[in-house]
C-alpha cells in the first residue's frame, strides 16, 4: 500500500479518537435531549407522533414491491418521519424545507440509503471486504462512504449487514461478512465506528442501522425471504453476536429482518424486539422494518394490515418502512385497546431521540451543502483509497508454475464477457454509484500497461447462454452487455486472439446481479457457455489466467483441476480494473483470505468450517468409511477452507509455543508462533488462531476462529507473531443460554488456514 493512503488511514483513526473528546458532558446533554424531546411531544396530536414512524420511499432508486405518493403533502401535514433513497443535497434540502418551513411543528426528517459499501466512490462487495481481514481498512472505508454521503444529504444508512451466511446460493451472502462470527463481529464494529466515529453531531458522520435481526442468513434451502429455524443455543453462539458487536460498538438503529423466529416474523416478534434487543442487550436506539415488512407479515400468515401493524408496535418496531400501517391503522387499534399510548410514544420518542442526536433540530440542512458534496464525493484521493483497498481483498486461489505475476505480457488476450463492462464491476448494492466511471478490467490492464504490452481484447462468450436468464441479471442499470453471434463465432475470436498472444487472461463468473437481494442460484457453478470458452482457451496451450468476478463461493472443481492460476476479485468497486491490474502484473503482492467456505458441490451445503462433531465423524485422512458419516460420492472435505488465500511468495510456520500448559479464570496465555517470508516477494499473511474445547457440557465446534493478525515480511524475513488468550475467550453460552467457561482441556490452532495449522493443548483450570 502506498505510504499516502496509509497517511490517510491513521489520520481518519485517530480523528476517530479525538472524537471521543468532543461531548462536553454527557450527562448534560442526554438531559438536555429528554427535556427537548419531551417539550416537543407535549404538542404533538396523535396523527403527528404517527407520522414519525412513517418511513415511505422516494427519490431516485425505489426497490421492492411497494410505493407511496404525495410524499410533500404528507410532509407539510406531519405524517412523514423521514424518507430514503433520495439522493443529493439539493434534493434532500428542497424536501427538508417543506418538512420545517411547512408542516407545523417543524421537524425534521431524517434521510437514509443503501450505503452498503461506498457511497460514490465504491469499494468491494461487503464478502470481498471481509477477505481483506484487515479491520483499519474496511473502517477506514465506511469512513470515506460517510463523508461522501453527508456530503450529499445523507445522515442515515442501512448498514452494515452483519448476518451469518452459510448457503452460498442465498445471494445476498454477498453483501455480509461471510460465515464466521468472531470475524464477523470484528467487521460489524469496525463498520459501524468507521460511519458513526463517536460523535454524530458532526456533518460528515452518519447513523448506522445494523440488519437483518436476526438470523436471515440462515433462510432455508439459500432461498431469499425464505423461513429460518434453530435452536436458541444455537442463535446465541453462532448467529446473534455479529448483531450484538455492531450494538456494543453504538449503532444507533437496528433493521427487523424479513424471516420468521420461533414461527413468528422478526418484524412482529416480541421475544426478539423487545426481550432480547432491548431488556437483555440494552439496546435504546430505534427499529425500523426492512421494505414493506410490517405489510409482508400477511402472506406469512399473521392478519390482516391492521392487525399486523399493532403487533409490530407492541413487539417493539419504531418505524415502518413503506408499509402505511403504523400510519393508517394504528389509532384505531389504539380505541379498540390493541395498541399502547405507550408504546405510540416509545417509538416516537426513539425516532426523535435519534434526529437531536445528529444535530437535525439544530440545523436541519448539515448535511446539505452543495459546496461539501462538489469537493469531497467521488475525490481523486477516495479513487485512489479504493484501488488499492480492493487489491487487499482479491483471494489468489491457485497459481501453478508461477503463472502469476504475469512475466511475459508482450502480448495479452483478454477474453471473457466480464473483460470489459465497467457498469459489472461495482457488484450488487451500489446505488450511489456512477456506473459509467468504473474502470473495467481492459481499462485497468491498459491503464498500467501503457505501451508495455498489446492487448487482444476479444468477449468470447455471454455471461449466460439463456436470454431469458440474461434479462433477469441485466438489471439496475449493469446490464451484461448481451452478444447476439452464435457462440461458435464468439468463442473461433478469443481463440484466434489467444493464439497470438503470450497469456491468456479470461475474465468470467457471475455478473453483478447474479448475487444480491433476490438472486438465489440453485446451481452456483460457472455457466456452461463460460466453461466452453474456458476448454477452448486451454487448447491453445496458452497459459491461461482466470479472473473470477463473483458474489458468493462457487462450485469449480473443474477450473481448479485445469486451470493454471485462478484470482478470485469478487466485485471490487469503482476501481476495480485497475487494481485487478496491479495485482495481475505484481504491483500488488495478493493477501486475501476466503471469509466462506467454497464447497465443492451444492450436495455438501452448509459447509462450514466450525461444524460439530458427529458421533460417528470420518477418520482425519479418510476419504470415505461405512457407517461414518460422509457421503458415497465427494469427499467431506471443501474445495477451498475458510481462511485459505495463497499469495506470490511462500509463508512457514514454526515453533509454535505456549507461555504455559494452563490457563487459570484471571490470567493470560501467550501463544506464539515464527513465520517467515520463504519466497521470493514481500507480502502480507494473515496469521490465524482457532481454539477447540474439547470437553463441554454441550457439544462445542472443532475450531473457533479467536484471534488474526495480518502482518507484512519483507522476502527472507522471519518475525514471532504473538496472541493472548484469556477466560473470556472461551467462553460460550450453555443449555441455560448462560455465557461460560467451563475448565478442561483445549486445543489451541495457528497457521495459514482453518485446515493447514500447528496444534498444542493447555487445560483451563
Amino acid at each position: 500500500m502506498k505510504k499516502t493512503t496509509t497517511l490517510l488511514i491513521l489520520l481518519a483513526l485517530c480523528s476517530t479518537v479525538l472524537m471521543s473528546f468532543t461531548f462536553a458532558n454527557p450527562s448534560g446533554e442526554d438531559l438536555k435531549m429528554k427535556t427537548f424531546i419531551e417539550n416537543l411531544m407535549k404538542k404533538m396530536t396523535l396523527e403527528e407522533k404517527l407520522g414519525q414512524l412513517n418511513l415511505p420511499a422516494s427519490g431516485d432508486i425505489i426497490t421492492g414491491a411497494g410505493s407511496n405518493n404525495n410524499i410533500a403533502e404528507k410532509i407539510k401535514e406531519g405524517k412523514v418521519g423521514g424518507l430514503f433513497n433520495i439522493k443529493s443535497a439539493e434534493k434532500i434540502r428542497a424536501v427538508q424545507q417543506i418538512a420545517v418551513e411547512q408542516s407545523r411543528l417543524k421537524i425534521p426528517l431524517i434521510f437514509g440509503m443503501d450505503v452498503i459499501h461506498g457511497y460514490q466512490t465504491v469499494f468491494p462487495i461487503p464478502l470481498g471486504m471481509s477477505c481483506s481481514w484487515d479491520m483499519a481498512l474496511i473502517e477506514y472505508s465506511a469512513r470515506i462512504a460517510a463523508q461522501e454521503a453527508s456530503a450529499d444529504g445523507i445522515c442515515w444508512t442501512f448498514s452494515p449487514m452483519v448476518d451469518i451466511a452459510r448457503d452460498p446460493r442465498w445471494g445476498r451472502v454477498s453483501e455480509g461478512s461471510g460465515e464466521d462470527t468472531y470475524l464477523g463481529s470484528k467487521i460489524a464494529q469496525s463498520m459501524v465506528k468507521g460511519y458513526q466515529g463517536d460523535d454524530l453531531r458532526k456533518n460528515n458522520t452518519i447513523l448506522a442501522c445494523v440488519k437483518h435481526f436476526a438470523l436471515y442468513g440462515a433462510a432455508e434451502a439459500g432461498r431469499d425471504y425464505n423461513t429460518t429455524d434453530m435452536s436458541h443455543i444455537r442463535m446465541y453462539n453462532e448467529y446473534l453476536p455479529p448483531y450484538k458487536a455492531a450494538l456494543d460498538a453504538g449503532a444507533g438503529s437496528i433493521m427487523a429482518s424479513f424471516n420468521e423466529i420461533d414461527g413468528i416474523p422478526a418484524t412482529g416478534n416480541k421475544w426478539l424486539l423487545t426481550d432480547l434487543l432491548r431488556k437483555e442487550w440494552g439496546f435504546n436506539g430505534f427499529v425500523v422494518t426492512d421494505y414493506t415488512g410490517i405489510a409482508e407479515m400477511t402472506p406469512h400468515g399473521m392478519g390482516d394490515l391492521k392487525a399486523v401493524s399493532a403487533l409490530a408496535l407492541n413487539a417493539g418496531v419504531d418505524m415502518d418502512m413503506v408499509s402505511d400501517g403504523l400510519l393508517t391503522t394504528i389509532e384505531a387499534s389504539l380505541k379498540e385497546g390493541k395498541v399502547t399510548q405507550q408504546k405510540i410514544d416509545e417509538a416516537c420518542r426513539r425516532i426523535l431521540e435519534a434526529k437531536y442526536k445528529l444535530g437535525l433540530f439544530d440545523d436541519p440542512y448539515r448535511y446539505c451543502d452543495v459546496n461539501r458534496a462538489k469537493a469531497e464525493v467521488f475525490t481523486p484521493e477516495n479513487r485512489q483509497a479504493a484501488r488499492e483497498i480492493a487489491a487487499q481483498t482479491f483471494v489468489l486461489l491457485k497459481n501453478d508454475n508461477q503463472t502469476l505475476p504475469l512475466q511475459n505480457k508482450k502480448t495479452i488476450a483478454l477474453v471473457g464477457p466480464l473483460a470489459d463492462n465497467r457498469e459489472n464491476m461495482p457488484g450488487t448494492w451500489s446505488v450511489a454509484g456512477d456506473f459509467a466511471k468504473s474502470v473495467s478490467l481492459l481499462d485497468g490492464l491498459k491503464n498500467v500497461l501503457g505501451n508495455e504490452a498489446n492487448i487482444l481484447y476479444a468477449m468470447g462468450t455471454n455471461v449466460v447462454s439463456d436470454p431469458k436468464l440474461d434479462a433477469r441479471i441485466s438489471i439496475f442499470g449493469k446490464p451484461t452487455k448481451w452478444d447476439s453471434r452464435s457462440q461458435k463465432e464468439m468463442i473461433a475470436e478469443a481463440v484466434a486472439a489467444a493464439q497470438k498472444s503470450d497469456v491468456v487472461i479470461a475474465a468470467v463468473g457471475e455478473s453483478s446481479e447474479m448475487s444480491g437481494e433476490a438472486s438465489s442460484r440453485s446451481d452456483i457453478s460457472l455457466p456452461e457457455n463460460q466453461k466452453e470458452l474456458l476448454e477452448a482457451l486451454l487448447a491453445t496451450g496458452k497459459p491461461v489466467v482466470m479472473v473470477l468476478f463473483t458474489g458468493r463461493p462457487l462450485t469449480i472443481n473443474w477450473e481448479k483441476a485445469n486451470i493454471p492460476a485462478i484470482l478470485n476479485v469478487w466485485f471490487a468497486g469503482s476501481e476495480a480494473g485497475n487494481a485487478i491490474a496491479d495485482v495481475l502484473l505484481g504491483k500488488v503482492n495478493p493477501s486475501g483470505k476466503l471469509s466462506s467456505t467454497f464447497p465443492q458441490n451444492v450436495g455438501q451445503i452448509p459447509l462450514y468450517y466450525n461444524h460439530k462433531n458427529t458421533g460417528r465423524p470420518l477418520d482425519e485422512g479418510k476419504w470415505f468409511s461405512k457407517f461414518r458419516s460422509n457421503y458415497l460420492d465427494v469427499s467431506n472435505d471443501p474445495l477451498f477452507p475458510f481462511g485459505f488465500g495463497l499469495s506470490y511468495t511462500t509463508f512457514d510456520y514454526k515453533n509454535l509455543k505456549l507461555s504455559d500448559s494452563n490457563l487459570t479464570a484471571t490470567g493470560k496465555l501467550k501463544v506464539s508462533v515464527d513465520l517467515n517470508n520463504s519466497g521470493n516477494y514481500d507480502g502480507a499473511e494473515v496469521v490465524q488462531l482457532y481454539i477447540r474445547d474439547m470437553v463441554g457440557s454441550v457439544t462445542r465446534p472443532v475450531k473457533e476462529l479467536k484471534g488474526f493478525q495480518k502482518v507484512f515480511l519483507k522476502k527472507g524475513e522471519t518475525r514471532t507473531v504473538e496472541f493472548t488468550l484469556t477466560e473470556k475467550d472461551l467462553r460460550f453460552y450453555n443449555s441455560d443460554l448462560k455465557f461460560v467457561s467451563e475448565p478442561g482441556d483445549f486445543k489451541v490452532f495457528v497457521g495459514t488456514n482453518s485446515a493447514n495449522t500447528l496444534e498444542a493443548g493447555f487445560v483451563l483450570k
